[in-house]
């Protein structure tokens, strides 16, 4: 019993890996003859600094810890 399922899933198995061989030679001819349509591009997000990342914050904590800070 183990044997005609060990073939029936290996016949499943080269039959599967040779449509997909056939496949990729389908699609490779496809592309050469049809030009890709471009696809637009979405704009890059702003970068955003984060409070621990930006030089003027942690410039400003460091006064305020060192007591250099006269506003308050």
């Amino acid at each position: 019993m183990y044997l005609i399922v060990a073939f029936a899933v290996t016949i499943l198995v080269i039959v599967l890996a040779w449509r997909g061989v056939g496949a990729t030679r389908d699609s490779d001819d496809a592309f050469n003859q049809r030009p890709r349509p471009v696809r637009p591009q979405r704009p890059a997000p702003p970068r955003v600094v984060a409070p621990d990342d930006d030089p003027e914050f942690l410039s400003e904590i460091d006064r305020r810890l060192r007591g250099e800070d006269k506003s308050g």
